[in-house]
């Protein structure tokens, strides 16, 4: 009799732990094959990339000898360099604006009470995650169009600030992630000791917010480096981005040359992707 409480325990937990697995997804059959085949479609053609763009044959599919050369023709390549800057220059002032921008947004949407119309806030701020690129892009050509007529002004700032738009969801989530995170108490004791409301968010809010600041900037630095869409439909002459010159390059043909230009953006949005998942770790600490 004395052992029967915990027979009937151990019963009821084996029981227990049988019902948590029958609703674990990863229980269910086939879940681990499919899981694995969605990884091998995604990630066996950047493995194929990667591999040629160190053959030293022409050739995109047939293997001689593991070779530099085409990475050496791509620094070389003034067309490559000039392209590469200029991503680099429209991604760092897109990442710059489109931060200031999403920060005060969430800190708009956040950092209040309760108002009317805040959903609708927030929908709005999202929305253009929500609509197809060709149509953000077809938009904001015309809008650009329509302000040079009647303007006459050109240059590469359009481009910029048509990068800088599509950036402040992408930045505006983490950063709205951070700030919902955040306990009010410290704000408060700074507000009972008298602090003004500037003082209170340079020396409180603003470095317990930084996380999730350097997390949205990165983000919005990856996909302002990678868009093709937009820019395709915005650049003017002279404004071509390194995704613009690939996508013109691969018109005459695949080249180890591209190979090397395209395992390079890779492994350049892989190690920024890299550190903001590091520093999203550390927002969650």
């Amino acid at each position: 009799m004395a052992d029967t409480p915990p027979l009937a325990a151990g019963a009821t937990a084996r029981a227990t732990r049988r019902r948590i697995r029958s609703r674990d997804l990863k229980a269910m059959p086939g879940f681990k094959a499919a899981g694995w085949a969605c990884i091998f479609a995604l990630y066996l053609p950047l493995v194929v990339l990667v591999i040629f763009s160190f053959n030293d044959n022409r050739s995109v599919v047939k293997w001689t000898e593991f070779s530099l050369r085409w990475y050496e023709a791509a620094i070389e390549n003034d067309g490559i360099r000039n392209a590469a800057w200029m991503s680099v220059k429209v991604a760092l002032v897109a990442t710059f604006f489109s931060t200031i921008a999403a920060t005060m947004a969430a800190l708009a949407t956040t950092r209040t009470a309760a108002f009317r119309g805040q959903g609708l806030a927030y929908g709005i701020i999202n929305q253009p995650l929500m609509i197809p690129e060709i149509v953000t892009a077809i938009s904001t050509l015309s809008l650009f169009s329509l302000v040079k007529q009647l303007t006459g002004v050109t240059g590469v700032g359009y481009l910029m600030a048509a990068h800088t738009a599509f950036c402040i969801p992408f930045a505006y989530m983490p950063i709205r992630a951070r700030l919902e995170d955040m306990t009010l108490t410290l704000e408060q004791a700074g507000a009972d000791l008298y602090a003004t409301p500037w003082q209170t968010f340079r020396h409180i809010t603003l470095p317990l917010l930084m996380p999730g600041i350097l997390a949205g900037a990165m983000l919005a630095f990856v996909v302002s480096l990678d868009d093709v869409i937009i820019t395709l439909m915005v650049a003017g002459p002279g404004e071509t981005t390194l995704p613009i010159y690939i996508l013109g390059a691969l018109r005459r043909g695949i080249t180890p040359e591209i190979n090397a230009v395209s395992t390079i953006l890779v492994g350049v949005s892989v190690l920024l992707v890299l550190v903001l998942f590091l520093v999203q770790g550390k927002m969650k600490k």
